[in-house]
C-alpha cells in the first residue's frame, strides 16, 4: 500500500511569521527559540528545528471532521519554512525516535482503529492499519506530548 505524508500547508500561519507580540498574542501564539536540534518538530517541514532556530508555537486544528474526533492541539511552525514537506513511502525525519500515535480515520473523520508504533517501529503498526480498506488516513501524534505530527494518505 503506498502513502503520503506532507507537511502542513504554511499559508494560514504566514501572517504570525515575523509578526510582533501583539499579533502573536492576538493569534494565542508564540515566538520560541530551540535550546537544542531535538525537541521542536515543525509540522511544515516535518524536521526538528536546530538549535537556535526561532518557531512559532501555535494551535492548529489536525482533524476538522465534524464529528467527536475534532482535534486541535499546540504545534510548532519554524519561521523559515516557505513549503510542506513530503513523502512518498518513506517517514520523514521527525518520526524518527518518537513513540506515535496512529490513529486511522474513515472519510467521514470517525476512528475506525490505533496503534502505538514504538520508535524504530512505525512501518509494521502503519502497513496494518493501511491494510484496512474502512480506513482513509492515518493522523500520526507524538504519544507522548500528544500534538500532531503529521497526516498520513493512501495514494494509487
Amino acid at each position: 500500500m503506498s502513502y503520503r505524508i506532507r507537511g502542513i500547508d504554511p499559508e494560514p500561519y504566514a501572517h504570525l511569521i515575523g509578526a510582533g507580540e501583539d499579533v502573536l498574542e492576538a493569534a494565542n501564539a508564540v515566538r520560541v527559540e530551540a535550546k537544542s536540534s531535538r525537541g521542536y518538530p515543525c509540522r511544515v517541514s516535518l524536521e526538528d528545528a536546530e538549535a537556535g532556530e526561532t518557531l512559532i508555537l501555535v494551535n492548529h486544528v489536525s482533524q476538522d471532521a465534524d464529528t467527536p474526533y475534532r482535534a486541535t492541539h499546540a504545534i510548532y511552525i519554524r519561521e523559515a519554512a516557505r513549503e510542506p514537506a513530503e513523502y512518498i513511502d518513506t517517514l520523514p525525519p521527525v518520526f524518527a525516535n518518537r513513540p506515535l500515535s496512529l490513529r486511522g480515520f474513515d472519510d467521514k473523520g470517525m476512528l475506525v482503529d490505533a496503534a502505538l508504533a514504538m520508535p524504530g517501529d512505525v512501518e509494521a503498526p502503519l502497513e496494518a492499519l493501511l491494510a484496512d480498506d474502512k480506513i482513509a488516513y492515518i493522523d500520526a501524534h507524538n504519544a507522548a506530548h500528544g500534538c500532531f505530527a503529521a497526516r498520513i494518505e493512501r495514494i494509487g
